[in-house]
């Protein structure tokens, strides 16, 4: 029978144990690299991380990336992992187990997974909606609506097809984020879809989400694989490519590139989510938790490079396909001023404006008078500045993306499949997500375990209540503003606190140690160091320079002019700035509250005679003695080296003069061992855990 876990509880008192049913387990290694490589790899990926690589300089932010991955992302990954893996709890119960005091951290993740999932399957929405549009031929983005014999629709003239359908036909967008607008009902359905898919993938828990997996995490690799190969087949792709790994060593100067690499590293990885230790609590808890981060970390930089590659040459494709427009419009004016004499001979071109490289054609552009330049209407056709055009956040998947399928064979075969990629890679980041919020629910109330469809309809029917403000006509900007803010910054906090928890609650020395020994398996040393200075600096420093950011820029956000088919920047209107610094703060709020409490209450009396706790303890020990003592039990494994001794006691937080084991009590249990199966003993590893399943 599965051996009862203790149900944990204050500082002081005896462990209480609980007649348990045995933990879910992955069914294989590969479906749990596969689940944490699924949740970490999401749509950032695809659309924010070619943007700042573009913006900070190409091959020198890649260059940066990696470095800040190897100190940064990976620690903060292995810490999370070896966590979740070795006390086979949700992040509530993992940061209550090293202290109760610290237990509003894990409450503070499941907060703002709540707020992403809001939010997050309306992009899942959108690209069930794109994707369900895509079986039509030609494509409904191709070509303007018309608006009478003859005419085209205006805005769709002064814009671009992609651009009308996405701002008019997708999301019939409003004005500004003040005017709702009212439900958009194919939002609304799409929404209905997402979160059906969603509940239908953890129906059965891990069982039945560990399958959409294979599917989810492994179909996109295969399209941008194709992708990749049909991109560099465009013209213009090469240059695109040259763009990207086109080293800007200066921008290793600015604080703008390694702010935005750490950031991106911190939420590739998906840290402070919980999404990673619920992940891993279901996990082999003998496996070398340090390999999986490394290798996680690894396959998500490598994602991000081939999406980058995929999305440059796309960018190259369109940008040398818009600069040779602007260059024929530039000649048509030039040729008509000429033909009316307009045109001075000294200002005339050196040869066809449309065979000039670009450099010599901005050379002459920049000779003319601004007086002439105006005058003619002609403009600077430089392919850099049309690849800056629309490469960030949806507007490329929805916009850039969507203009250049239209230009392939098999147009409609080719959208299918890209948006078929955007859905696995939200509905990995999304499984993970709502699994973040049911790990500790059910690690909480053991009742909810016999109830667990129940419980996942019924928080995939609120999640799709919730977020109907979402699909409204200005929804897209309340997403813009969850994802710029409420979700970000207070997992800088939160991933702060987790460092501080393990390197000086704990102790970073003695968590490695107990790690190598539930294990098996040595860490990297290094990792005391970085934790205890390393982690918890990145963090604050990151936090001070998002808010010293927000305060002197006050935010905006991106909005859609129908009169001028153009998008430009408006300030938040009070009640949004009000509501997202709000929601910031309810993130955060249960870090302090709970230590608060734990501080300022009464302290918790155990429950039987004073002293009990004291005594089980020594008898523990006394029987832990006897058994390795008897030369017919098999030898349990020595200790590593740098495991503290158990005889030295000092006091360790909690009340004035109680005096703890070496080990936290509450995660002392005993180390004994248990059975011997082909010649090996089997030793209950109890350190950083409570109980040792029957087949791990």
């Amino acid at each position: 029978m599965q051996k009862a876990q203790p149900v944990l509880g204050g500082d002081a008192g005896p462990l209480q144990e609980e007649e348990v049913p045995p933990r879910p387990a992955w069914t294989s290694k590969a479906q749990y690299i596969l689940a944490q490589l699924g949740f970490s790899v999401g749509l950032g990926n695809v659309w924010r991380f070619p943007y700042l690589c573009h913006q900070n300089g190409g091959g020198a932010f890649l260059l940066l990336y990696l470095l800040l991955l190897f100190l940064l992302g990976i620690p903060l990954l292995f810490l999370e992992l070896a966590a979740g893996q070795c006390l086979r709890q949700g992040s509530v119960g993992v940061w209550r187990s090293i202290s109760p005091r610290l237990a509003g951290i894990g409450l503070a993740s499941c907060l703002v997974c709540m707020f992403v999932a809001l939010y997050y399957n309306v992009i899942i929405a959108w690209s069930l909606l794109y994707l369900a549009r895509s079986f039509q031929h030609p494509l409904p983005w191709q070509s303007c609506p018309s608006a009478g014999p003859n005419r085209t629709e205006p805005e769709c003239a002064l814009s671009s097809p992609t651009t009308y359908f996405w701002y008019r036909e997708t999301l019939d967008v409003t004005p500004e984020m003040g005017v709702g607008g009212g439900l958009q009902p194919a939002l609304v359905g799409g929404l209905l879809g997402a979160w059906a898919l969603v509940g239908a993938s953890l129906l059965k828990g891990i069982k039945s989400s560990g399958k959409v997996l294979y599917v989810s995490t492994l179909f996109p690799y295969l399209v941008l694989f194709c992708l990749l190969v049909r991109g560099l087949l465009l013209e213009g792709a090469p240059e695109g490519i040259r763009i990207m790994f086109t080293p800007k060593v200066s921008a290793w100067g600015t604080a703008q590139a390694w702010r935005q690499a750490a950031t991106q590293v911190f939420f590739a990885l998906g840290l402070g989510f919980g999404s990673v230790i619920a992940y891993a609590s279901y996990g082999t808890r003998r496996s070398d938790c340090h390999r999986d981060a490394v290798l996680v970390a690894g396959l998500n930089a490598l994602t991000s490079l081939l999406a980058t590659l995929v999305v440059f040459a796309v960018l190259g494709a369109r940008a040398t396909r818009r600069t040779q427009h602007c260059l024929r419009r530039n000649a048509e004016l030039v040729s008509r001023a000429l033909a009316v004499g307009e045109l001075p001979e000294t200002a005339r071109p050196p040869g066809n404006l449309t065979a000039l490289p670009a450099p010599q054609y901005s050379a002459w552009l920049r000779g003319l008078p601004p007086a002439l330049r105006d005058a003619l209407g002609v403009t600077d056709c430089r392919l850099e500045e049309e690849m800056n055009k629309g490469v960030e956040g949806p507007g490329l998947a929805f916009i850039v993306f969507t203009e250049t399928l239209t230009l392939l064979p098999a147009a409609p075969l080719w959208s299918t499949l890209f948006f078929l990629t955007l859905l696995g890679l939200g509905l990995g980041t999304m499984l993970g997500t709502v699994q973040a919020v049911l790990t500790p629910l059910l690690d909480a109330f053991p009742v909810l375990r016999r109830r667990r469809a129940l419980l996942t309809v019924l928080c995939c029917t609120g999640g799709f209540v919730l977020g109907l403000p979402f699909a409204q006509r200005s929804g897209s900007y309340l997403v813009a503003a969850f994802d710029d803010y409420v979700a970000t910054l207070p997992l800088l906090a939160v991933a702060a606190c987790e460092a501080v928890a393990v390197a000086w609650v704990y102790g970073a020395e003695r968590f490695l140690a107990a790690v190598w020994e539930v294990t098996g398996h040595r860490p990297w040393q290094l990792y005391g160091p970085l934790w205890r200075f390393g982690s918890p600096g990145a963090m604050v420093a990151l936090l001070g320079a998002s808010l010293g950011q927000l305060a002197l820029h006050p935010p905006t956000y991106q909005a859609w002019d129908r009169a001028t088919a153009t998008s430009w920047r408006r300030p938040y209107p009070p009640w949004a700035l009000a509501l997202t610094l709000g929601l910031m703060v309810v993130a955060v709020l249960p870090i302090p509250l709970v230590a608060l409490r734990r501080i300022l209450g009464p302290p918790r009396d155990p429950p039987g005679p004073r002293g009990q706790g004291e005594e089980r303890g020594e008898e523990e020990e006394e029987e832990e003695g006897e058994s390795m003592a008897d030369p017919a039990a098999p030898a349990a494994p020595p200790a590593p080296a740098s495991l503290p001794g158990r005889a030295g006691r000092r006091p360790i937080g909690g009340r004035r003069g109680a005096l703890l084991p070496d080990w936290p009590r509450c995660l002392r249990r005993e180390r004994r061992p248990l059975a011997v199966r082909g010649g090996r003993s089997r030793v209950a590893m109890g350190t950083l855990g409570h109980h040792v399943d029957a087949g791990q």
